[in-house]
């Protein structure tokens, strides 16, 4: 089991909206196909920056999860558009981390 630590960086400005919209339609959509969405931060010291914590059970998880959301229709006809304009896509930065023995987490 691992998780997936995801830093995004919106576009000057327009956090709230991200926020909105992550909240609203793609956390949603993503927990409708399988997706474990963990937890989702504003970063308190950036006023562009957003966290989120996505889980999974193993590599074929990911791999199967992964196709079934960003293969989907609505995801590259509806959904992703509107994500690649409200976020800056070349900052983002994925951190893939397995919780320790004792975390709470596991």
């Amino acid at each position: 089991m691992y998780y997936e630590i995801r830093r995004y960086q919106a576009r000057p400005g327009r956090r709230k909206e991200w926020v909105r919209y992550m909240e609203d339609v793609v956390i949603p959509f993503q927990a409708s196909l399988g997706m474990d969405v963990t937890a989702s931060f504003v970063d308190a010291e950036d006023e562009d920056g957003y966290v989120w914590i996505r889980r999974f059970e193993d590599e074929a998880q990911s791999e199967a999860l992964y196709t079934t959301v960003y293969e989907h229709d609505r995801w590259k006809n509806e959904i992703g558009p509107v994500v690649y304009g409200l976020l800056i896509p070349e900052k983002t930065v994925v951190t893939r981390v397995v919780p320790t023995p004792a975390s709470p987490l596991r």
